[in-house]
């Protein structure tokens, strides 16, 4: 089996994953048409919050502040201090301090998400594939500027090999195991409005089981 086969076939692990965030800004974020404003924040923070959960590694980098903005707040409230790396380039694989960021983490299945989808999210994707990376791109915790951008940048990563994903499976495909110690926090992290009534239901047939123990042992 191949090298680059090995690396298709491996499951995206706590151990092997990190997370690149690319360009989540405020200014981008007023020229995306693909998603709702509100969805697509909802769905990065729920992922960057999971990934925090799972300790997955996070790269965060932002472009030309002084053209584009800081970060979204919503997304800046949950990094909790992880640094920002701004920087000029379009590619963010362009900057040094990014790429040696990324390798330093030892992982090799780089997830990114980034505004836009089929730039700031599709160049550094494809662009880690020649460094040994495996890439997955997380569509539904990026943006474009028109659907039609979004569709040819979608098509651009599935060429180039990369593996779309969406963010709610990537971090479950990551947990794993649903009895892991981590799970619950991921799921709430994901605000998957089924979530809550999978552990509720959870903790209902626990206290079931403690209720027959007791009458049990009456």
């Amino acid at each position: 089996m191949t090298t680059s086969s090995t690396q298709h076939t491996e499951r995206l692990t706590a151990h092997n994953a990190l997370l690149l965030l690319v360009d989540h800004q405020v200014g981008l974020y007023t020229g995306v048409r693909d998603i709702d404003i509100l969805q697509l924040k909802h769905n990065i923070v729920a992922l960057t919050r999971a990934m925090l959960a799972l300790k997955v590694p996070l790269v965060v980098t932002t472009t030309t502040e002084k053209m584009w903005g800081p970060l979204i707040p919503e997304l800046a409230e949950v990094l909790h201090g992880v640094p920002i790396i701004e920087r000029t380039t379009v590619n963010a694989w362009d900057d040094r301090r990014i790429v040696d960021s990324v390798k330093a983490t030892g992982r090799k299945k780089l997830i990114v998400a980034g505004i836009s989808t089929d730039v700031c999210l599709a160049f550094p994707a494809i662009a880690a594939l020649a460094d040994g990376f495996q890439s997955y791109a997380v569509i539904d915790a990026s943006g474009g500027f028109s659907q039609t951008q979004v569709d040819m940048g979608i098509l651009r990563l599935q060429q180039a090999g990369v593996i779309p994903v969406g963010y709610s499976n990537v971090a479950i495909e990551i947990l794993a195991d649903n009895a892991a110690p981590e799970a619950e926090a991921v799921y709430a992290a994901l605000g998957m409005p089924f979530s809550a009534l999978v552990f509720g239901l959870r903790q209902y047939y626990s206290q079931a089981s403690v209720d027959t123990r007791k009458k049990v042992g009456a």
